[in-house]
């Protein structure tokens, strides 16, 4: 698809095609999404990939026992690593060896950078790791539809339930989303459907200035 397209024909889907997702197309989607931005192109996410009945019922029971977590061919546990030292060395020397940073002693400031960082109060670090891997969920939902397999994203569940249940250290990983995967059903009403209202551009922009009532304001009276 043309970008375009994929950004609004793109649908948050609860029903899915009883189809599995082998892992070729998984791999090929997941290639694409971690093409995403992140801070210091730290790349803080990991992804719990469920296909497993036994798995995802155990997903569902984390989530409220919402159906389609069960329903779709793979369920996505989105993870956002919150030590941005995880995999620096690797991201710097990349950097320094690909031209991108001008010599080994700004090679170091920056590792320093990302050391003060992860002295950083859990909560700030949580907020870091949030942004970014936000940025990764969103591709990953682009980059299925664009392969015509379609997502739905889920705020709605226990994180520490997720990561009981799934043996993950919460001090070091934080659950940002999850997601379900699947071929659509070929009834899935969403599909159908026109796409819901979308703010206009000229209400949720703002130049060189943040004006939130400015269209709340009364014309001016004529003269």
């Amino acid at each position: 698809m043309e970008f375009e397209e994929v950004v609004t024909t793109r649908r948050s889907l609860h029903e899915y095609a009883d189809e599995p997702l082998d892992d070729e197309t998984l791999e090929s989607i997941f290639e694409n999404a971690v093409q995403a931005p992140s801070s210091y192109n730290l790349q803080p996410w990991e992804f719990v990939v469920l296909r497993e009945d036994e798995t995802q019922e155990a997903l569902r029971a984390a989530a409220y026992d919402q159906e389609h977590v069960t329903g779709a061919a793979a369920s996505i546990i989105v993870l956002g690593n919150k030590d941005p030292e995880a995999h620096a060395e690797t991201v710097v020397e990349d950097m320094l060896e690909k031209g991108y940073l001008p010599n080994e002693e700004v090679a170091e400031g920056i590792l320093d950078n990302i050391a003060g960082m992860a002295d950083l109060p859990e909560e700030e670090r949580r907020v870091w790791t949030v942004r970014s891997t936000s940025l990764v969920a969103m591709n990953l939902m682009n980059a299925a539809w664009d392969e015509g397999v379609a997502t739905c994203p889920i705020g709605g569940f226990d994180p520490d339930a997720v990561l009981d249940a799934f043996d993950i250290d919460g001090s070091q990983y934080e659950p940002v989303m999850l997601l379900t995967m699947g071929i659509p059903a070929e009834d899935a009403g969403e599909l159908q459907a026109e796409q819901k209202y979308r703010r206009p551009v000229d209400e949720v922009v703002h130049y060189e200035e943040f004006s939130p009532n400015r269209l709340a304001e009364p014309a001016p009276a004529d003269d």
